[in-house]
Parts: C-alpha cells; structure tokens; sequence
C-alpha cells in the first residue's frame, strides 16, 4: 500500500521544483529578428507563427495585445479564468474592484473584461504557452505574423468595417482593427481553418471552440465603461506594427520577464508566532505541465496540498496531507486517459489503515497495528477477491476461496472463519464502484476530474488550489 500511494505522488513530487521568481513589470525588449533568437532550439518559421496566430489575428488591436502578453503567463490564465467563473456575481465598478485587487499581470486583469477569451485561452493551454514562448522570443516575427493573415482574410473578403469592426489599411503592410463604437467591443469568432483563404490548423488549439463559417461572426458587444479609468483598461493597450511589439501605456510590452522557454513560477512565504504558510506555483512550458501547492505548520499539526495537471496528455494529480500530534492521514488522485485511481490513508497509535479505488472498479483496504498484526483485502476490476492476514494469503475468482501463501489452515475451519468474518460484515464485497466512504478520493475537493481525461483545462480543486486548472 505504500508504494502505491507513492506512485500516486510521484506525478506532484517531479513538477514540486524550483521555481525562478515571476517577473511581472515590463522587461527590456528582446531582440525581434530570428537572427537574434534567445529560447530553446530553433526559431518557429513564418508559416508556423501564422498557424499559432491564426486564432485571434482578426480581433481588434488592443485585445491581440492583451492576448500576446497573457499569454507568457498561462499560469496565470488558468487562475484568473477559475476566479471569473467562482465570482459570476460581479459585474461593472464591483469586477473590477475585485480584479484590481488581485496580483496578476495587468494584461491578465484586462482580459477579465472579455470572460470568454480567458476562457478559451485557459482551455487549449497548450495552444495558449507556445503563443506566449513565440511573442516573448520572437515578438516582431509574431506581428508579422498577424498582419499577414489578416492581409489573406481581407484578400478573401472575409475581413471587412461593419457595426462592430472598423479595418482600416494603414500602410501596405499593416492593416488595424478598431472596434466602430469605442465604448462597447465585439469578440469575432470565425473558423481559422478556412476564413484566410488558406486552411490554418493551429497545434494545440481545439476546433470545437470555433464557428463553422468562414465569415466573422460577433456575439453580445461588450461594454468597458466601467473598465476605462482603470490602469490596465483596455484604452491602454494596443499594437506597435512598426516596432514589433505590444504596446501597454505607450510602452514596449512582453509580458513575463521570467519566459526563456524554461520553469518558470512563483513562491511566497508568511511566517508568524503562531506558525508559518508557505505557497508556490509553477509552469514548465516544454511539457505543458502546471504544478501548485501550499502547506502550513502550527503547533497543533501541519497540513499540505499539491496538485498537476498536463493538458498536452490529460494527465492529472493532487495530494492533500495532514498531521498532528495524534497521527498523520491523507489522500490523493492521480487521472489520465479517463481511468481515475483514488488512496486514503491514516496512522494514529493504534496503527495504519489504507484504502485505493479505480475508477474501473478496483478496491483494496489494509491495515497493520501497533502489536504487527496485519491485513488486507482487495478486488480487481474483473471481481476477482484476495485477502491477506499476518503473511496469508487468499484468493477467490468465482469458485471459492483458495489459500496462496503462507501457511496452510484446515478448509473447514477457514470457512467457517470466512463465514464469520462476512457476518461482521468484512466479507462479500461487492463490485466496486469506484466511491467509498472516504468521499470517493481526494480529500479538500481535489475527485471529479473527468475533464483532465479529455485534455481541456482543470477547474476547481481543495483548498482554492484546483485550476485548469
């Protein structure tokens, strides 16, 4: 039992590294040209940019802005995204109050006005860290990009000044975007894939979350009035064309300064008389892979919860431990490819007691005391049953119970002990479903991540540290 409930927390302890502090003021712009290329292997092509900007190159200027530089914070997406969905309430002056109040980056807080942006951006994550990695290393290349598809959708005649969008041909080579009424913006949504005239498939970015046309469509205009004034509004961002950059209060803007194309995070410490707290979260953007988890120590105990998820595989992993001056106990989850394994354990002075369930069906329980007598019992998905005592061991596929290992007792007696054990009611389980009295796996809310199987961003989790997520 203890090494399956390692093996449960191996997924957390290789992503539990540490972390490089998370810039979050604007950084000395990096070279533009591929020439002078600064992140891990090689540069994306022109044609790769494209496919990775295809998404969102047709929005206003000001709203690609905010996405470039959102982008090198995908931790932060899938935080800001979570949030937004656990405070619906909030609308107006009271949203962004409460956003203010919040420690991401400004282009993070700007794109709480356009919940369904943050939304799409914290489902295709994948999508999302390699648009971010490409705007940080290759910021010029990536404007390139985006005024090269939208010369190819205005050559389609799918890119045109209506009620919603006013475009506008600057220069030969740089087309803008501006919503017709300031006040009130419209979110395009179109089918990458055929509105430039070019079939577009973008890696990592789910086609499911785009129209079917080819033309533009607009939903509900969104109102920023109450967004305006502040300092990470949207009348504060917008697009240098001819520099290469995002432009955030008339200044360069690349987003995290920490963004190499390596670990990047944050951590954050709080000690006290009473005890301390401690926090940390982090990203590895070669594998996909976010990590988080905090703890506390008191006099009274210590308790701690970490959580992983990879959206390239659907991979996922939480663990939520705690202890005192009576003993230990906790819980974990790991889920991938939609099979789910859930542990429990506790030790106090009487011994140790631990249980494991699948989602297919499979459960097993032991325990040990304090004088060493042990025991266990399990069964398969396939219902087949194994039982253990002090070195025994038993199994029934269906035909009965036969002793395996250890030795060996009279089949009367044994039955007649196997008997009695079912009318104390240790006996004939039935087929797992996977629950147990233990909540179903996962102490602090950390069970039901069917969508970490399906490869879409993780939501909640124990404690406020579920994400995409």
């Amino acid at each position: 039992m203890k090494q399956l409930l390692s093996t449960m927390l191996i997924p957390l302890l290789v992503f539990t590294v540490p972390f490089e502090a998370m810039g979050q003021e604007p950084a000395p712009a990096p070279a533009g040209s591929t020439t002078e290329y600064s992140g891990q292997g090689v540069p994306m092509t022109a044609e790769e940019l494209q496919q990775l900007a295809a998404p969102i190159a047709l929005y206003p200027d000001a709203l690609v802005a905010q996405i470039l530089a959102a982008a090198t914070f995908p931790d932060q997406v899938t935080f800001a995204s979570d949030w937004l969905t656990q405070n619906k309430n909030l609308t107006g002056t009271a949203l962004t109050n409460a956003v203010d109040a919040q420690t991401w980056d400004p282009s993070i807080k700007a794109l709480t006005q356009f919940p369904s942006v943050l939304d799409n951006m914290a489902k295709n994550l994948s999508w999302t860290s390699a648009l971010g990695e490409a705007y940080h290393t290759q910021p010029s290349d990536v404007m390139t990009a985006v005024q090269a598809l939208r010369a190819k959708a205005q050559a389609a005649g799918n890119l045109k000044s209506g009620s919603q969008i006013t475009v506008v041909q600057q220069s030969p080579q740089v087309i803008v975007i501006q919503p017709t009424n300031p006040q009130v913006i419209y979110v395009p949504t179109y089918n990458p894939t055929v509105v430039y005239g070019t079939p577009y498939v973008t890696p990592g970015y789910s086609t499911a979350a785009v129209v079917t046309t080819a033309v533009l469509a607009f939903g509900v205009g969104i109102a920023i009035g109450a967004a305006m004034s502040n300092s990470w509004g949207y009348s504060y961002w917008n697009c240098n064309w001819h520099g290469g950059a995002v432009v955030y209060h008339s200044t360069g803007y690349y987003g995290n300064s920490a963004w190499h194309g390596g670990y990047y995070g944050s951590s954050a410490s709080v000690y006290g008389p009473y005890g301390s707290a401690h926090a940390s979260n982090g990203y590895n953007p070669s594998t996909g892979t976010y990590a988080r988890g905090a703890s506390t120590q008191t006099a009274y105990g210590s308790q701690a919860v970490g959580q992983a998820y990879n959206p390239n595989t659907g991979a996922y992993a939480a663990t939520h431990q705690t202890s005192n001056a009576y003993g230990s106990s906790g819980s974990s989850v790991y889920s991938k490819n939609g099979n789910t394994a859930y542990t429990q354990h506790a030790t106090n002075a009487n011994g140790t007691v631990a249980s494991a369930q699948t989602s297919a069906g499979g459960s097993a329980v032991a325990a040990s005391g304090k004088y060493g007598n042990s025991g266990g019992v399990a069964q398969t998905a396939n219902g087949n049953k194994y039982a253990a005592a002090n070195g025994n061991v038993y199994k029934n596929t269906g035909s009965g119970w036969n002793q395996t290992q250890g030795t060996p007792h009279n089949t009367s007696s044994y039955s007649s002990a196997s008997s009695s054990a079912a009318a104390h009611g240790y006996g004939g389980q039935e087929k797992s479903t996977g629950s147990s009295a233990w909540g179903g796996g996962g102490g602090g809310g950390w069970q039901s991540r069917a969508d970490s199987a399906r490869g879409s961003a993780s939501r909640g989790g124990g404690g406020g540290w579920g994400g995409r997520r």
